[in-house]
């Protein structure tokens, strides 16, 4: 019998959770009573699509300790990186922002476009295992920046940084911090008020939610120019009409991925160290072994095997990993990540990324590893071919 194929890139996206399915459909037109309203109208129709906002934002809210109207819908983690780092400029006088080596393009690119128009951007250096750089650290304090975003989780290696010390550092010498917590939603615990950050960036659908809905949550205190203006909606900071549908099924995956997070942490890291150390008999390096990482994630590289050939090889044998960022994964070049924790370009091409979900089991990581080491015999058995001595061969054939 076949076995069907296993998915263990659940850092790149998450299925679609069955009740965040259900709590969709009538919004979609697929069960009844059928829901359509537009949030912003004042008939019934209008006040039924603005109460299943107001819950979901009260369950966003809810997951991560802060208040619901810190939170604003976007369309996912990108804008409202963009979002913030942009519109939080808008307001402030050019001067210093920083962001970490290890960043989302969609934080490091809005940060250089600051850059273009007069701000002075600092990537904050890491250590070799990815963790922020201390005395780099110090010394970006020391020019007090005006901006700062550190992501809370990164979504190759998954190391999770100190975002309360550099938070709390951060504000001590005037900077408004931020944090990408898209990898850390629903993975490890990630609460708004304990953190001390003064935003935050949240995704649907790295936590079971659908594609297409993200929040920037944002101390009131904060002054951010919109991205989007219009008619006004999510205080003014992100106009256009409520995706309700997208908006319903986050807040329903946010309860869910609130409820199963600590038991899924613990059988989830069990598994991640369990391929971890199976990965190591094989000769594998495991980055980031040394760093508090998320209970999902193990990234690593077999020498010389390049990352790109794993993918392609494990997809043909059921297994779909990855690589490296998905965001990233046109751009040909090795890791950034990587190559800013300094490792060589040509270890950081042999990378790849395994994580885990809620449906991941332990025969589906002991099937993998087995695919693995078959995939890694094939490769070094066509290596050992291709430089064994030709002098035996005929000169007309060789």
């Amino acid at each position: 019998m076949g076995f069907a194929p296993v998915y263990l890139d659940w850092n790149a996206t998450t299925p679609l959770d069955p009740m965040v399915r259900e709590a969709m459909l009538p919004w979609l037109g697929g069960a009844e009573p059928a829901r359509f309203g537009n949030a912003s109208s004042r008939h019934e129709y209008g006040r039924q699509a603005r109460a299943a906002v107001d819950e979901a934002r009260a369950c966003v809210a809810a997951a991560v300790g802060a208040h619901a109207t810190e939170i604003v819908f976007t369309s996912g983690g990108s804008e409202a990186n963009n979002l913030f780092l942009k519109g939080a400029a808008a307001m402030l006088r050019a001067g210093l922002v920083a962001v970490s080596a290890i960043e989302h393009p969609c934080v490091r690119e809005p940060a250089r476009q600051l850059g273009r128009a007069g701000w002075k951007v600092h990537e904050i250096a890491v250590d070799g295992e990815g963790r922020i750089d201390v005395g780099d650290w110090q010394a970006v304090l020391a020019q007090r920046p005006r901006l700062v975003s550190v992501m809370q989780a990164n979504n190759e290696t998954g190391v999770v940084q100190d975002i309360a010390a550099l938070a709390a550092q951060a504000r001590a010498v005037g900077a408004w911090f931020h944090t990408d917590a898209v990898q850390a939603l629903g993975k490890i615990e990630s609460d708004f008020r304990a953190l001390g950050v003064h935003a935050m960036t949240l995704s649907a659908h790295k936590i079971g939610g659908p594609l297409g809905a993200g929040a920037l949550v944002v101390d009131k205190r904060v002054e951010l120019s919109p991205l989007i203006a219009g008619g006004g909606q999510e205080r003014g900071l992100r106009s256009g009409t409520e995706n309700v549908a997208a908006i319903v099924g986050f807040g329903v995956a946010c309860e869910r991925a609130l409820a199963r997070r600590d038991a899924e942490a613990g059988r989830l890291a069990g598994l991640r160290d369990d391929i971890a150390r199976a990965l190591q008999s094989l000769g594998a390096r495991i980055f980031s072994a040394g760093a508090p990482r998320l209970p999902n994630t193990v990234f690593f590289a077999l020498e010389p095997i390049e990352g790109e050939t794993l993918v392609g090889k494990l997809d043909r044998a059921g297994f779909a990993c990855a690589s490296g960022s998905a965001c990233s994964s046109a751009n040909p070049e090795p890791s950034r990540t990587l190559l800013a924790m300094g490792v060589a370009p040509e270890v950081a091409r042999g990378a790849l990324r395994v994580s885990l979900g809620r449906d991941t089991r332990a025969d589906d990581a002991e099937r993998f590893i087995a695919a693995l080491a078959r995939v890694v015999d094939e490769l070094k058995n066509l290596a050992s071919v291709a430089i064994r001595p030709s002098a035996g061969l005929n000169p007309e054939h060789g």
